[in-house]
């Protein structure tokens, strides 16, 4: 499959099977984080694999947050835990903060970012689904997350992947033209 190919196939996959992911794949997902662009070459990303017990305890944080923040929409917690039950992996991206370089810091949440897109591409050649999540059973927003990850202060945490194996094959979303996005000065 060719690059082009590639973005125009990914999509963000929410339903898996519970099949745990094999570690080399996980390994082969890591591996083509670090190869996304970052400036001045810092490697600002760290990632936290969550999986087995670990994952189960993940799961036992989001109820929490979940109960908390949306106590009169139970069908949402209960689709959201359903969700975390049959998603076999999960991996927290961190982006490095420089102290007092804001521009900086920014750049490397930036880089981030690209790791996460990395990772996505190589799921999709993988054969894997992934979504990244950044609010609800994300947890990116709650102090929790840094905790259960011991995450130094110097770490902002941008999105929690959600990686398994599909339980249907993606269907296509329409795309807005580059044209009525793009504007040739």
């Amino acid at each position: 499959m060719s690059i082009v190919e590639t973005l125009i196939n990914r999509r963000a996959i929410r339903n898996y099977i519970s099949t745990p992911i094999e570690e080399e794949k996980i390994e082969k997902l890591l591996k083509a984080a670090t190869y996304a662009p970052n400036d001045r070459l810092r490697e600002p990303w760290h990632f936290y694999v969550i999986r087995e017990e670990s994952k189960q305890n993940y799961q036992a944080m989001a109820l929490e947050f979940l109960q908390e923040r949306f106590p009169t929409k139970p069908h949402l917690i209960q689709e959201s835990v359903k969700v975390l039950e049959q998603t076999p992996l999960i991996i927290v991206v961190t982006a490095d903060v420089i102290p007092g370089d804001p521009a900086s810091s920014t750049d490397n949440e930036y880089a981030a970012c690209c790791a996460i897109h990395s990772m996505w591409l190589m799921a999709q050649e993988l054969g894997l689904g992934m979504v990244w999540r950044t609010r609800g059973v994300g947890l990116v927003h709650d102090e929790r997350l840094y905790r259960f990850i011991g995450s130094p202060e110097n770490k902002k945490v941008v999105g929690s992947l959600f990686i398994g194996y599909p339980q249907a094959e993606a269907t296509p979303t329409k795309r807005t033209s580059y044209k009525e996005k793009t504007t040739w000065l």
